[in-house]
């Protein structure tokens, strides 16, 4: 039993990593920003948590206390000109602390960087092993290029560009060989680097078995999917910054993300060596090939049992702040709109409803409109409606939830929701279950927090508009909590749940707030 740190414990790689090394009878202890975005995680009464941010020594290195094994997981996935800059600091830091707090080894998962004109991702990727490498406390080092699971921000672009587009004009880049490694093989790396000697200070490149082009990839999933071969046509006007935003519109990954990963595939991503296998030796059956990873992937959507998912980390550049209620907020400007409506349902069926919200359920109002809010967003680079859900039925602390993030979730009661979209200040909503005078009730409210002069005309620009979309979802909440409550009951109602609410219904009662001053 060794006692391990998880950094990233809520990211994609992280987050499946710490079930693995409880399953491997390890402790692990997780480094996370804040403990709430653990809530909700199976294993989360399996751990320790430790608050920490890993650019802040005295944090960082109570937070490696007594640990013996470290996993760097820590990458940041956004352009912009200080991401390299943010990077060195956090590993700089981590390693410092790493060596001071006595750990036995850093283990880090990094990319295959080319010796030729890297992208400047994969540069900052080598500048972070580099670093760590040179920390004083052995290191063992990952390069790994596409990695292909259910969630995987790879795999869910390259998902979507295979179904989305049966002909498609490509960017050269499509032609690139590249080494993808399915995320099963990944984990088994991570867990058994502790199998490998005490005082090793080095990288391993590690790949599945099969070496293919992007294109290669594409008609791959195409077969694994069941669908027609694709007709691609590379073409090569395409810039990365071009290709990034073509990416965007297709798939859910937005133009900001897409970018480090289509400059990366530029660049020929092949393994140099398999020296990993002397000390973690491949399984009998093999590595997991890329159709068999595929047809996994595939299996784990179709059963809705997607452990993580490319934005379960927090989205690069999006508001983390909580919602206003203490004191340091006082003399600030809330815009509040606020609506209730009482259901004929009982408290589960409305519950049901409103932790279903999002993704193929829609938001219960003028599914046009909340489709152009998306398209908006994305035209501005962010993440738009098509993030989705991670599960179709349940919610955590921490989920994506189309461009939504859950702020707080308690079960049978409240769903907080934070914005991500891009705005001129901070928003929410909250979608409430209560019971009230012997009758289940729906609450609802919008908050928005401004920003300067063009936050408060943001705010009254759209607010005619919040009676057509705000104001038409209590009832079709309503209707669909009925509609579920008829059908647990043997009913057959079933209407009223889709956008516009068409059918005749109680009002909601509203109250609309002016700014409130605390």
């Amino acid at each position: 039993m060794t006692r391990c740190l998880v950094t990233g414990a809520t990211g994609y790689i992280g987050g499946r990593l710490v079930p693995e090394l409880l399953d491997a009878g390890h402790e692990v202890r997780c480094m996370v920003r804040s403990a709430g975005r653990l809530r909700g995680q199976a294993w989360r009464d399996r751990v320790e948590v430790a608050e920490a941010d890993a650019t802040r020594p005295a944090e960082t290195r109570a937070a490696l206390d007594g640990v013996e094994t470290a996993y760097y997981l820590i990458h940041t996935m956004a352009a912009g000109r200080d991401f390299a800059e943010r990077d060195r600091l956090a590993a700089e830091t981590f390693a410092a602390a790493a060596e001071d707090a006595g750990v036995g080894r850093v283990v880090y998962l990094g990319g295959l960087t080319p010796a030729e004109r890297p992208s400047p991702h994969m540069r900052s990727r080598a500048e972070v092993e580099e670093i760590l490498l040179g920390s004083g406390v052995p290191t063992i080092a990952y390069r790994a290029s596409v990695i292909i699971g259910s969630g995987s921000v790879s795999f869910e672009m390259l998902r979507y560009l295979t179904e989305r587009l049966p002909v498609m004009t490509t960017p050269r880049w499509v032609r690139t060989r590249t080494q993808p490694i399915a995320i099963r093989d990944v984990l088994r790396y991570l867990v058994r680097a502790m199998d490998i000697p005490e005082g090793t200070n080095r990288a391993f490149d590690i790949g599945g078995p099969s070496v293919l082009t992007y294109a290669e990839m594409m008609q791959g999933y195409a077969a694994s999917a069941g669908l027609p071969p694709r007709l691609i046509i590379p073409v090569p006007l395409l810039t990365p910054s071009l290709s990034s935003h073509w990416v965007g519109l297709v798939t859910p990954v937005p133009a900001g993300v897409a970018r480090p990963l289509v400059e990366s595939l530029r660049n020929e991503a092949v393994c140099r060596e398999h020296d990993i296998a002397r000390y973690v030796p491949d399984p009998p059956e093999g590595l997991v090939g890329f159709r068999e990873a595929v047809r996994l992937a595939l299996h784990r959507i179709k059963d809705a049992d997607v452990a993580t998912r490319w934005s379960s980390a927090s989205t690069p550049g999006a508001p983390s702040d909580p919602l206003p209620t203490d004191p340091d907020w006082a003399g600030g400007s809330l815009y509040v709109d606020e609506r209730t409506q009482r259901v004929e349902a009982p408290p589960e069926a409305l519950w049901r409803v409103i932790e279903g919200v999002g993704g193929e359920n829609g938001w219960y109002s003028l599914p046009a409109a909340w489709r152009l809010r998306g398209l908006l967003d994305r035209a501005v680079g962010g993440v738009g409606l098509r993030r989705g859900r991670r599960d179709p039925r349940r919610l955590r602390v921490g989920d994506a939830l189309d461009f939504w993030r859950v702020e707080e979730i308690e079960p049978g009661r409240l769903l907080r929701l934070r914005a991500e979209m891009r705005l001129p200040g901070l928003a929410w909503l909250e979608l409430t279950c209560r019971v009230a005078d012997g009758g289940t009730v729906y609450g609802q409210r919008a908050i928005f927090h401004p920003r300067g002069l063009f936050g408060h005309l943001y705010w009254w620009s759209v607010y005619p508009f919040h009676g057509f979309i705000f104001g038409r979802m209590p009832r079709n909440v309503a209707r669909a909590a009925a509609a579920q409550a008829a059908v647990q009951a043997g009913g057959t109602e079933t209407g009223g749940t889709e956008a516009g609410g068409r059918r005749p219904g109680p009002r909601p009662a509203v109250k609309v707030s002016p700014p409130d001053r605390g």
